[in-house]
């Protein structure tokens, strides 16, 4: 190797160096995208899909317009969504592993719950998303034919353990209908 040959080989590295430190230089100048939570919080929400909801009716917002044909759970690819529609009294009810989903800590043992469609019923009777399941695709909300599941805009969804994740989306429903209805004065 001579110095000449040296040398170009060190003006090449220089050059490649100073295109490198321009793309870095133009980088640092752009405005910052991501945020550090919680020192700064998203303003931007308007393509943020969350969970899936129920959306209620337009007469009742704390009755969803389900109307329990079981589209969506037929269209899960993640099979993360239970509905359930209450059977007769006194009838058998679901054995095996569709009691064990259907019947526990966020349906009452009381009812006598099978999974949806039943012939004759037109709401369900319980509605459930295991969130730590579900992929976000949207076929669900795609498959309903009366528009009744939405994403939600909640953002910041947090959980100890699992079963956390495991949503009664009825009941949702219903806390959001009452926090939005307007208290009358005393």
């Amino acid at each position: 190797m001579t110095v000449t040959s040296l040398l170009a080989e060190a003006a090449t590295g220089l050059k490649s160096l100073l295109i490198g430190l321009g793309i870095t230089g133009r980088a640092q100048t752009k405005p910052v995208v991501t945020v550090l939570y919680p020192m700064g919080e998203v303003d931007n929400l308007d393509t943020y899909r969350g969970h899936v909801e129920l959306v209620g009716k337009d007469d009742d917002p704390a009755t969803a317009r389900c109307i329990a044909c079981g589209a969506c759970v037929r269209a899960c690819p993640s099979s993360c969504l239970t509905v359930a529609c209450p059977v007769g009294a006194g009838g058998p009810g679901p054995v095996g592993r569709e009691a064990e989903e259907f019947v526990g800590e966020l349906i009452p043992r009381a009812e006598a719950m099978a999974p949806a469609p039943q012939k004759g019923c037109k709401t369900p009777g319980a509605f459930v998303l295991d969130y730590s399941l579900c992929s976000l695709c949207g076929q669900c909300a795609r498959a309903c034919p009366v528009d009744s599941l939405r994403f939600s805009r909640h953002v910041y969804y947090v959980g100890a353990s699992r079963a956390d994740f495991r949503l009664d989306l009825l009941a949702r429903l219903r806390a959001q209908a009452a926090a939005d209805t307007p208290k009358e004065p005393a």
